[in-house]
């Protein structure tokens, strides 16, 4: 049956592509393997891995399901053909990516409790 696979790719992967690339790629997966999985540059990294993968098309029953999220990711960064700077950008892409999303969530939130405050304040009316 099908091992070790997950949704979509997980941080737990990252510290096994660390030798896949040159240095520049080696400093970025070993700086990103360190972080908590929900620190937004592990996010970024995360999110540019599902792009780069295809994980939202990765099917039961399919080739690359069969051979776990490690190995794909492997091949993936591996078969690559752009250098490790076209990498790090793809990278920078996605943090501008998850820094927008964040902030734009936090300002929904600030809203959200600025709508309770003045609901509360309209009922000690």
């Amino acid at each position: 049956m099908f091992r070790n696979n997950e949704l979509i790719y997980p941080q737990s992967v990252t510290k096994w592509l660390a030798e896949l690339r040159g240095q520049k790629w080696k400093r970025l997966v070993e700086y990103v393997s360190e972080l908590p999985e929900t620190h937004e540059d592990a996010l970024a990294f995360q999110l540019m891995m599902v792009r780069l993968c295809g994980c939202l098309t990765c099917q039961p029953g399919g080739y690359k399901l069969s051979l776990g999220c490690k190995t794909c990711a492997s091949r993936t960064v591996s078969s690559f053909s752009g250098s490790d700077s076209a990498l790090l950008r793809r990278y920078r892409q996605a943090q501008q990516e998850v820094r927008e999303f964040l902030e734009t969530l936090a300002g929904e939130a600030t809203a959200g409790e600025d709508e309770e405050v003045l609901e509360e304040m309209a009922v000690l009316r």
